[in-house]
């Protein structure tokens, strides 16, 4: 387990941003500590009965797995994906805490001109408008504010598509993260296909695609694509799996490169349903992005949060897995697992969420609980295996 562990870190990566927690905790956390984002004053008004959040993310590395897709392909449809990826990253934070609608949207887009073409740019930011006139039609609005495209080429090896995202919310209506000892855990299904989706989502979405591409992918694409990795890498860790990206994976006409650029799941029309009918009896939206199912640590003291009823690994966790026997704790840590999704509440409550989930075509249950404790742990059971995290 040391060796995966170290090897993880080799890679440039990091499951828990433990060096980034520790830069910004002495940073002011704004009105509501305990929300999932940051709650700003409304310097834009001076109104003390509304507040402002404002988030930024990438699509991470997921870009570099789209570049081999695309440059073995011809396939330009990827870029699609990888800015779903990108806005999803932040308007599902953003739901977290409270807002599910009219969000201010901006790109910032770093390229190296010589190898992304005008084509895969114009779709990049073509598939902003695209994808907010698919969220429109559940009554959630994004407005894009136009943002930035450099050609970086010294510093970005191949693309990075960055998108922020900010707006305005109520405070009586900002979620915050508070468990209580007796809550159940409501997982949302990351995989599957939702009715507002085109096919089937792996549920991989936008976190561990470093660890997933170099674990999966074959050493071909080292040697061919010498631009999609970090040269400083060691030679152990670069595309040291066994599958090429047009390999069949068994699920209909889905290959190994379409199942790992799965576009992230937004559950905006989902949470957007759950604000308007419970939101003040819901005790913390988490969005398990960074530190997979162990996420809830950042936001918890005195608790042990244990998840005991998990959905069974979908095809794309077991496939990064078994490529390098990585153990499952790790894989827990790393990626979201099956859920990306989960709401604390009373157990009354687990039944309505569950029912407005299965409208959207999104599979639910109670996966967990909550138990008082004296320290913070999430405890995880499968498979007849137990997993701790501090």
């Amino acid at each position: 387990m040391k060796f995966k562990v170290m090897k993880y870190e080799k890679r440039g990566v990091s499951a828990d941003k433990k060096d980034v927690h520790e830069a910004i905790k002495h940073l002011d956390k704004g009105l509501y500590p305990q929300a999932f984002c940051k709650i700003l004053p409304d310097f834009l008004y001076g109104d003390e009965q509304y507040a402002l959040i404002m988030h930024a993310d990438t699509a991470g590395t997921k870009t570099s797995l789209a570049y081999l897709y695309w440059k073995e392909t011809g396939d330009e449809n990827v870029w699609e994906g990888i800015v779903q990826d990108a806005i999803v990253m932040n308007i599902d934070d953003l739901a977290c805490s409270g807002a599910a609608s009219n969000f201010i949207l901006s790109s910032t887009i770093g390229r190296n001109k010589n190898l992304i073409s005008g084509e895969v740019i114009s779709r990049v930011i073509n598939a902003q408008a695209v994808f907010a006139e698919k969220l429109k039609k559940f009554g959630i609005n994004i407005y894009l504010a136009g943002g930035e495209t450099a050609d970086v080429g010294d510093i970005v090896r191949t693309i990075d598509v960055g998108i922020t995202v900010a707006t305005r919310i109520k405070r009586n209506e900002v979620i915050e993260i508070r468990p209580q000892p007796g809550d159940v855990i409501v997982g949302f299904a990351s995989f599957g296909q939702s009715i507002y989706e085109d096919g089937y989502n792996s549920g991989i979405g936008s976190n561990g695609l470093t660890f997933a591409r170099h674990e999966v992918l074959n050493k071909y694409y080292a040697e061919k694509y010498p631009e999609s990795y970090d040269p400083a890498l060691s030679p152990e860790v670069i595309y040291s799996g066994k599958m090429f990206l047009t390999d069949n994976t068994g699920l209909s006409d889905i290959n190994v490169g379409r199942l790992l650029l799965s576009p992230t799941r937004t559950y905006l029309p989902l949470l957007q349903e759950i604000l308007f009918s419970y939101r003040s009896e819901l005790h913390g939206i988490v969005h398990c992005t960074g530190g997979g199912q162990t996420k809830i640590l950042h936001f918890i003291d005195n608790l042990k949060i244990v998840k005991n009823n998990l959905f069974e690994i979908p095809p794309v966790f077991r496939l990064i897995q078994q490529q390098n026997d990585t153990p499952l704790n790790e894989m827990f840590k790393v990626f979201n697992m099956g859920h990306r999704l989960e709401i604390y509440c009373h157990p009354d409550l687990a039944d309505k969420l569950i029912a407005v989930s299965g409208q959207f075509g999104i599979e639910a249950r109670i996966i967990g609980h909550v138990e008082e404790s004296s320290g913070k742990e999430v405890v995880i059971h499968y498979a007849g295996e137990e997993f701790t995290y501090f």
